[in-house]
């Protein structure tokens, strides 16, 4: 230990308080998102753009609670924890999601469902419009499988759970730096 470097007051934080921290920030300014779209009326097709502005807020949360962990413990960050702070961030953040998809499912719009399928359609049929009435039928019956809140609940864990490793990952690897022995 350098003489002049006094001892570490704060030994390394726990990273479950981080995770609460970013996790809820990262759920909740994405509720709001939603929300500006639902009143909009732009909840029901998922262009380009609001995917972009999705991923940027994900990203950006992400990586803050990264760099605020690193901060927090004299600037000493180790990949494994990087990468445990992106999923439990991702984590707390789509359990959110799902509550709030829940809600829009069964109490804000009920009939949300049915007409995120008639989108669905009228989007198939402008993109394609040599497919066949089978198969559209066919396709469309798939996506109805599709639809219950377990399976969406699913689909929304494992892509957050993925997206938030990738960008744990990614951002670990830039600010990973070793305490020295």
């Amino acid at each position: 230990m350098n003489l002049n470097q006094k001892p570490m007051e704060n030994p390394t934080q726990p990273l479950t308080a981080y995770m609460l921290k970013y996790g809820g920030l990262l759920g909740g300014i994405s509720i709001i998102f939603a929300l500006m779209l639902f009143s909009l009326d732009m909840h029901y097709g998922q262009e380009d753009a609001v995917n972009y502005v999705n991923y940027a807020i994900s990203i950006s949360v992400i990586v803050l609670g990264i760099h605020t962990f690193r901060k927090d413990n004299d600037g000493y960050l180790g990949l494994g924890e990087t990468i445990k702070l992106g999923l439990g961030i991702s984590l707390v953040s789509a359990i959110i999601a799902v509550v709030y998809t829940a809600l829009l499912m069964y109490v804000l719009e009920p009939g949300y469902m049915a007409k995120v399928m008639d989108f669905a359609k009228e989007k198939m049929i402008d993109d394609n419009p040599e497919m066949s009435q089978e198969e559209l039928q066919m396709t469309l019956d798939m996506m109805e499988k599709f639809q219950g809140i377990g399976l969406i609940a699913g689909f929304i864990l494992i892509f957050s759970l993925f997206f938030g490793f990738l960008t744990s990952l990614v951002t670990g690897l830039i600010l990973k730096r070793a305490r020295p022995e």
